[in-house]
């Protein structure tokens, strides 16, 4: 599939990464260019712009910045839960099937727990949830043993696939 919208990204620079198993560069140069152009239209629309792999790309990054702040309740409590299906099912097509499985059991738990999870809260019942939702704490130690893995394949099929993702600058 083909995608809309490719930032440019500076080949060398992206290459040079690659070749140094700089993961964290590779992933941001891949990512910024689609966080600043979804930050210039303020909608997520945006994503339907995007190849598959940005799309997982991008939202997959948000879920680890929620997640890595604030575990999956803050994911949650932001609005983000929506992102999970499609994230699920784009790791499932790139094969990180152990990841998304995790992300399936979170989504569980929220359904199961949707009532509670989706009331707005004040600071102090936001920290609450926290001692009532010990579910996510097993998935969330889950979710880090998993993620790295999971972001080293969507860095080699960008790799494979660079014309879904950028075009030189």
């Amino acid at each position: 599939m083909s995608t809309k919208y490719r930032p440019k990204v500076n080949e060398q620079v992206l290459r040079e990464a690659y070749a140094n198993n700089n993961d964290e560069k590779v992933f941001d140069l891949l990512v910024q260019p689609l966080h600043e152009e979804l930050y210039k239209r303020q909608t997520f629309n945006f994503l339907d712009e995007l190849s598959w792999g940005q799309q997982l790309l991008l939202t997959s990054d948000y879920l680890h910045m929620q997640v890595g702040q604030g575990g999956f309740i803050q994911f949650i409590q932001n609005g983000y839960i929506g992102l999970l299906p499609d994230i699920i099912e784009q790791l499932m097509k790139l094969g990180a099937t152990d990841l998304a499985m995790v992300l399936d059991d979170a989504l569980k738990v929220y359904v199961l727990n949707r009532e509670l999870l989706d009331t707005p809260t004040s600071v102090e019942e936001f920290a609450r949830l926290y001692d009532e939702m010990k579910e996510f704490e097993e998935i969330e130690a889950r979710y880090h043993q998993y993620v790295n893995p999971a972001i080293r394949l969507m860095l080699e099929y960008a790799e494979m696939h660079p014309s879904d993702f950028w075009e030189a600058a």
